[in-house]
């Protein structure tokens, strides 16, 4: 099992990630929250990661941070959520926040993260609502096939993997980029506006 990658960051383009390590580039899937905070391209970073196996599909997800890996594994044993889920909940929302709205029983929070239904919501709440101090510490398929090659394309195309929908996506894109945005600010924004 791989449980931490330390290299030269070669690509970042959400929400994959390459790193190269001794000459061999490992591709990652990495959340918003991490994406966020990666140093720039060239740059060496050090990435918890979780290695899967499925019966279709080997993939790796990179995390800066242990309480965020720790997060992605906890919440994937709640029943009918996977990878492509646990990945939105750390994409749009910080740990601390996540907890509070599981041990608050705040569904209506939950189910601003897409992918999240109520039912989802109430079933992350009675499953983890005694785990998730355990979980974050205390105080999927790619979508893109060519590079996007400007920063709305870029953030555009980083939504649709977080499982917004493209109607959805062009809404949050127009209200959240301005002139001389990076990708990563207009996703932030967006971001921040889906969950309001």
């Amino acid at each position: 099992m791989i449980g931490r990658l330390k290299g030269t960051l070669v690509s970042k383009q959400p929400p994959w990630i390459m790193v190269d390590v001794g000459g061999i580039g490992y591709e990652l899937e990495v959340p918003m929250s991490t994406y966020y905070d990666l140093p720039e391209v060239g740059q060496a970073v050090t990435l918890c990661t979780h290695y899967a196996v499925k019966e279709d599909a080997v993939a790796l997800y990179g995390f800066l941070r242990e309480t965020e890996r720790a997060l992605f594994r906890g919440v994937q044993k709640v029943s009918g959520i996977g990878a492509k889920i646990a990945l939105a909940v750390l994409s749009g929302v910080s740990t601390d926040d996540f907890a509070r709205f599981v041990q608050g029983g705040d569904v209506a929070a939950l189910t601003r993260i897409p992918g999240i239904g109520k039912k989802t919501a109430e079933r992350m709440i009675v499953e983890l609502r005694d785990r998730v101090d355990g979980l974050v510490g205390t105080p999927a398929t790619r979508v893109f096939g060519a590079v996007a090659k400007d920063p709305v394309s870029e953030a555009s195309v980083a939504l649709q993997s977080l499982g917004y929908k493209p109607a959805e996506v062009s809404r949050l894109v127009k209200d959240a980029s301005a002139p001389g945005d990076s990708a990563e600010d207009i996703i932030r924004k967006a971001l921040k506006a889906a969950l309001r």
